[in-house]
């Protein structure tokens, strides 16, 4: 073959051929990747929710070989196990350690498989838990800027967030064209708020990519149960794959295993002859996979779910804010129906004005909302549509009913926001109206269709590029967490040795010592913890607490309250009489350390 023909050979495979594509995929990435690349720089912060810190510090522990436990101590934890000790374990007699303290406390709160994911990374990657304050990036000007365990977290997020782009191509694929599986993906990618997900350390982009293999799996058995003759054995097949996905994700966020009941009613609706042993199948394998781990929470609590199967009582007008979680002694035989009932109502009341319009970022909920009114010719995205639907039902109330204070501390981005899983299906839907109205609009040349999506997708994209800083933002998240701070403050602490705290999360996390929460009051709850469970050897309060109003929280806060307790140690520079720790360590202008001993001095 002459030159000149190898020469034309190769700019035509550039035009029409494999090279071609093969660029457009390189130009691609080289874009997604610069996006990472500026994202990272400008907008990634540490750890604000206290369930990515508690999830982490949970982790460490398995991979340090300390089993399932928690440093992260929640006093109505401590009640639970004790409950439960006694009502199962022979002997009476204070010695026993009945609540589990003195020892690796079992943790209650967590799922476990995105703790257990973690702690595999963790033996792997042998992270430095120390903070680096030497090292440009990490640190600036010798202050800290970046916890390397927690950014290695985000990037193994952001992996995620790359996969439910694919993802979310390959079902809008299937179920409309190419061109509408390339505009879905990239509105996905573009949504802010999985963004600010990948960074938050949470499992939340884990259990998308569950609900999204969840939707291929259905869809596969929805077109196969359509066929004159299907194969019942990969029906089942798919069935059992669907249990299963399901299982996982209820054992990486609880709430998650509501989802199987849409799934069953789907299968029962749309799976062929064989429907109901479809559904049966998945339901089965379903409860198979997350049994285990209930009879174990089971067995050393007493309760299935541990702490997280109270989170309808929380924040309610019977167990206000975190005082369930403060409590060591709670009435759990108050009547909580209209309480619950009205939180329910309240909350769906602000999911339905706030959060679900919004479903897939900005006007694009709009879009979806329109779409699911559209006379899809496609069958498996018309029944989709029903699974997309009675998910959004499920979400509303088991998201209304979950809410606890968490959602409080950090808005959108926790572990609550289950609504957020819908972005893909929500963007699918929207992308499918908007090509039927561009359809409807008959424009004389093709290259005005071209710009009418080009401009789409730019006004899509305007708001996320306008919310990145033109400067940087500080990555730390302060206040209230100061990550040197409470390193310094944990190693005056010994390791078998219990603080208390107003982040316990945080002090659990980055100080890497057993931290209780603060208890309901610093008088009766407060000497059940100090003096029949285990001693508190330190206090650590931040500006989450003392940032309080003078009068009506510090004066007027009530006898026996942290507020009373925070305005007469600070203000009035007297700690009570009784109170054990009456030794303040120096330097901390914006918070709070007290402890039984000089123990700065020995350092």
């Amino acid at each position: 073959m002459f030159m000149s023909e190898r020469i034309q050979n190769v700019i035509h495979q550039l035009d029409d051929g494999i090279l071609s594509r093969w660029l457009k995929y390189v130009l691609l990435l080289a874009v997604a990747g610069s996006m990472l690349l500026v994202y990272d720089l400008r907008e990634y912060r540490n750890f604000a929710a206290p369930e990515a810190m508690d999830a982490a510090q949970v982790a460490r522990n398995l991979a340090e070989g300390r089993g399932f436990t928690t440093e992260f101590i929640r006093p109505f934890s401590l009640f639970l196990v004790q409950r439960h000790n006694r009502a199962t374990l022979d002997g009476t007699t204070n010695a026993a350690d009945f609540a589990e303290i003195n020892r690796p406390h079992p943790d209650l709160a967590n799922a476990p498989l995105y703790p257990v994911l973690l702690a595999g990374a963790m033996k792997l990657a042998h992270p430095q838990w120390k903070l680096e304050t030497h090292k440009s990036f990490w640190s600036e000007g010798g202050n800290f800027r970046r916890y390397k365990p927690e950014f290695a977290i985000a990037i193994s997020n952001q992996i995620l967030l790359f996969v439910i782009v694919v993802l979310t191509f390959l079902i809008a694929r299937k179920l409309f064209d190419r061109p509408a599986a390339w505009l879905a993906a990239v509105l996905t990618f573009r949504s802010e708020l999985l963004w600010k997900f990948s960074v938050s350390g949470l499992p939340t982009l884990l259990l998308l990519v569950f609900l999204l293999g969840l939707v291929i799996c259905l869809l596969k058995i929805e077109e196969w149960g359509r066929a004159e003759l299907p194969d019942a054995r990969r029906l089942f097949i798919l069935a059992i794959v669907a249990g299963l996905i399901a299982g996982l994700g209820m054992l990486t966020r609880y709430s998650f295993g509501w989802l199987i009941v849409p799934v069953a009613v789907f299968l029962v609706l749309f799976g062929g002859a064989r429907r109901t042993g479809l559904a049966v199948a998945a339901s089965l394998i379903f409860i198979a996979v997350v049994s285990p781990w209930l009879a174990r929470n089971f067995a050393v609590s007493g309760t299935f779910f541990g702490t997280a199967g109270y989170a309808a009582i929380e924040s309610t007008d019977v167990f206000p804010g975190t005082q369930l979680l403060q409590s060591l002694n709670p009435d759990l035989a108050a009547s909580l129906t209209q309480s619950i009932t009205k939180k329910l109502a309240s909350n769906c009341s602000q999911l339905l004005q706030g959060d679900v319009p919004r479903l897939g970022g900005s006007w694009i909920g709009i879009l979806f909302f329109a779409g699911l009114l559209l006379g899809l010719r496609n069958v498996a995205a018309r029944r989709l549509r029903y699974f997309t639907l009675m998910c959004l039902g499920v979400l509303v109330v088991v998201q209304s009913l979950g809410m606890t204070q968490l959602s409080v501390i950090t808005p959108d981005v926790n572990s609550e926001n289950l609504l957020v899983l819908l972005t893909p299906l929500a963007v699918i839907f929207g992308v499918a109206f908007f090509l039927t109205l561009l359809d409807q609009m008959q424009l004389p040349i093709i290259e005005m269709r071209r710009a009418a999506i080009y401009l789409f997708v730019l006004l899509a994209y305007l708001p996320f590029a306008l919310s990145l800083k033109m400067s940087n933002v500080s990555p730390l998240v302060y206040p209230p967490y100061h990550p040197p701070e409470i390193q310094k403050i944990g190693s005056w602490i010994n390791k078998d040795e219990l603080m208390m705290s107003d982040i316990p999360w945080a002090v659990a996390w980055y100080g890497d010592r057993q931290c209780s929460g603060l208890t309901l009051n610093t008088q009766y709850e407060f000497s059940a913890l100090n003096d029949f469970m285990k001693p508190v050897r330190g206090l650590y309060l931040t500006r989450d607490s003392l940032d309080l109003r003078l009068l009506t929280e510090g004066v007027l806060g009530g006898t026996g309250t942290w507020n009373a307790f925070i305005f007469q140690s600070i203000a009035a520079n007297k700690i009570a009489p009784q109170f054990p720790l009456r030794y303040t360590a120096p330097g901390m202008s914006s918070s709070l350390f007290l402890t039984d001993k000089q123990r700065w001095q020995t350092q």
